[in-house]
């Protein structure tokens, strides 16, 4: 038997969830002309996921009592963890909300840069930051992972983590750059770079420890956002040492042509 989440009374103590055959789940969504229906296990094998396509959850007058019909003629009682709706509407202003904030704080970041530094390394940082949102982008689409507001909020969150990697190279750069002022620019980037590397190496391994086990401890809900949070943590560590002290040299390089 499956716990039914409307009547937790039935649930006899002691009693034991049941596991779940997808393909028969799958089968009745078919059945009832649903096709494009995504059907997953989380975790153990009586736990699932199931989304619909949103012009079907609409179709019905109550979204939830037709799906709760089709999934207790396959598993019974069960009960619902949790459930959400996003229509065509709401899912167009999510995805401009996010392009908005995205952009709004690559914004910012690049005026914040320009003025506590210079463009050029304004320049570098935002090419990082770019390099970074692709690439996570990019492991999402592989993976065929829907973006959700958990993973804009783990996107903004990379953005400020990998700003805070670079602000301290950057920072060092000035100093080492005052202070052996007729020294070449490569070697200048060499040795700021080597004197933060033991500091990124060390903050990105802690913070590595701390988002891997929210990964494999945090459930499902979070599962997505600190994936996105591993992913950033490791690619703006690279980034911020090979990606935007490159892009600033070169647009140093060229202003002295």
């Amino acid at each position: 038997k499956y716990i039914d989440s409307n009547n937790n009374a039935n649930w006899d103590e002691g009693e034991q969830l049941q596991e779940i055959n997808i393909a028969d789940v799958r089968n009745e969504f078919i059945k009832e002309k649903i096709e494009d229906t995504e059907i997953k296990i989380i975790g153990a094998s009586h736990t699932i996921s199931i989304t619909i396509p949103p012009s079907k959850a609409y179709s019905a007058n109550d979204e939830n009592s037709y799906i709760d019909g089709i999934l207790q003629k396959v598993v019974g009682k069960y009960i619902t963890e949790s459930s959400e709706a996003i229509g065509p509407k709401i899912g167009s202003e999510l995805k401009s909300d996010a392009l908005n904030a995205l952009g709004i704080a690559l914004i910012l970041i690049t005026l914040y840069i320009s003025f506590r530094f210079d463009r050029f390394y304004a320049y570098g940082s935002l090419a990082a930051l770019v390099h970074d949102m692709l690439i996570i982008l990019g492991v999402f689409s592989i993976l065929d992972i829907p973006l959700s507001l958990k993973i804009v909020a783990a996107f903004l969150t990379i953005l400020g983590y990998s700003l805070n990697d670079t602000i301290v190279v950057f920072d060092r750069l000035r100093e080492t750059k005052d202070k052996y002022s007729a020294d070449p620019i490569d070697d200048i980037i060499n040795k700021s770079l080597n004197a933060t590397l033991n500091r990124t190496i060390i903050t990105s391994f802690t913070t590595l420890l701390a988002v891997t086990s929210l990964f494999i401890w945090g459930g499902h809900v979070l599962r997505d956002f600190a994936f996105a949070l591993i992913i950033g943590v490791l690619v703006g560590t690279y980034s911020s040492i090979f990606i935007a002290s490159p892009i600033m040299k070169y647009f140093e390089i060229r202003k002295n042509i």
